[in-house]
């Protein structure tokens, strides 16, 4: 479980770097609504960007970005429709996913942009 826990946060740091390196600000790092947390709250000059990082060791069997279903999905929306309330955002919201598949020394990071969308339902 420890290696687990490890191995996400390594990730949740590798996306708040590349979100760095690629010009966005970091608002907020594993913010919580209730018992939804949202791994990283970003922004740039024309988004508010909620992100969702998957880190695995492999993706021989299952891609991480699969993982954020559509249920994680409406959470993630839930919590951050709480968190422009909050906090008065006014700029276009987008949800994206960074996946991290890490080998040893080295990560491959793909950072998928308007990964899902928030929906009427």
């Amino acid at each position: 479980m420890a290696e687990s826990h490890n191995l996400g946060k390594s990730g949740e740091d590798q996306a708040a770097e590349h979100l760095g390196n690629s010009g966005y600000t970091i608002r907020h790092r594993n913010w919580k609504s209730g018992k939804t947390e949202i791994d990283i709250v970003a922004e740039n000059r024309d988004f508010i960007v909620f992100v969702e990082v998957k880190t695995r060791s492999s993706d021989t069997f299952l891609r991480p970005a699969d993982a954020v279903n559509r249920q994680k999905q409406r959470t993630i929306i839930f919590a951050a429709d709480n968190y422009i309330r909050k906090y008065g955002i006014e700029k276009e919201s987008r949800f994206d996913i960074i996946t991290i598949i890490s080998k040893g020394e080295t990560s491959d990071i793909e950072h998928i942009e308007n990964a899902f969308y928030p929906t009427l339902r």
